[in-house]
């Protein structure tokens, strides 16, 4: 199964998170009712969260399988950053939100009942937190999917924080200060805020066109290098990732006197080579006589004009 196949099968992914997210409301819902304990509430806010930003992942996963079309004409998997960056926005209300009710109840504090059952139900939440953040995270790196990497990551901060949650409530148990719930509740809140920056900004690079990882560059240099001799260079190598496709694009200078096919045939061969070291990669080249002084004009992004003499 190649690469294009396998990311059709992505949305079981966004299935099973949307599966984890429903179990883990329910659970962390029922551990607050319980308990009273708003460290919980907060942890189950992002529950809800997960499960909205999951759907919104499975809508954009299918949007970004579907074929380059005439409007589209470099494909459609720029969309998954919109929901990486939404998911970012909506981890960003969730935490307000979390400050709002441990302000509330730092200004009215409340104490908690039935710790231990609570407790349960919060590791168990976790577990299938953990389970679907690893499973989920393995084929977001695997298919190069930032939405699925998104809603792991946001998954497994969940398991994170919940475990604080769980840590506080059980010292509130021991200690019998209740403001450590509440003030715990801000920690997270805090934490959830940071990783719905983190998602936001790294969103934005992506809809800016940001350059390859380093280590994919370097693979497309390594292929550049073995293709380059005293008559053949290149230069205006640029780079960019569009969810999981990527593109790459440079000038190929040959020598004048070498025939249009000669020419051609080597292109070619480099555009294979680099669609052979990077998956579902786009490869643009242009052949230009290394003698000829317009072909050193357009090294930079925007070509500069040369005076007419």
């Amino acid at each position: 199964m190649n690469a294009n196949d396998a990311r059709l099968r992505l949305t079981r992914y966004a299935w099973l998170s949307i599966g984890a997210a429903l179990a883990t409301i329910g659970l962390k819902t029922s551990a607050y009712l319980l308990t009273g304990s708003v460290g919980l509430l907060s942890d189950a806010i992002e529950s809800l969260v997960n499960l909205t930003a999951a759907i919104f992942a499975l809508y954009v996963i299918r949007v970004g399988e579907r074929p380059p079309d005439e409007q589209h004409a470099y494909g459609h998997e720029k969309a998954e950053y919109f929901s990486s960056g939404a998911e970012g926005g909506m981890i960003l209300i969730a935490a307000l939100t979390i400050i709002w009710v441990c302000v509330q109840r730092l200004i009215e504090p409340r104490n908690i009942s039935e710790v231990n059952l609570g407790i349960i139900i919060s590791v168990l939440a976790s577990l299938i937190n953990l389970g679907a953040a690893k499973i989920i995270l393995e084929a977001g790196r695997r298919y190069r999917s930032i939405a699925l990497e998104a809603d792991a990551q946001h998954l497994m901060t969940d398991v994170w924080t919940s475990g604080g949650v769980i840590i506080g409530i059980g010292l509130v148990a021991l200690t019998g200060w209740v403001a450590l719930d509440p003030l715990l509740g801000l920690g997270v809140a805090l934490h959830v805020a940071w990783m719905g920056g983190r998602l936001m900004r790294r969103s934005i690079l992506g809809l800016m066109d940001t350059a390859l990882p380093p280590a994919d560059v370097a693979k497309v240099q390594t292929v550049l290098s073995s293709n380059i001799s005293d008559e053949v260079q290149y230069h205006a190598l640029r780079t960019r990732q569009s969810g999981a496709r990527s593109f790459v694009s440079l000038h190929i200078q040959v020598p004048g006197s070498w025939s249009v096919q000669r020419g051609h045939d080597l292109a070619e061969k480099i555009e294979s080579d680099i669609r052979s070291a990077l998956p579902l990669v786009t490869v643009f080249t242009h052949i230009e006589p290394r003698e000829d002084p317009l072909s050193f004009a357009d090294i930079h992004l925007d070509r500069r004009q040369m005076k007419q003499k």
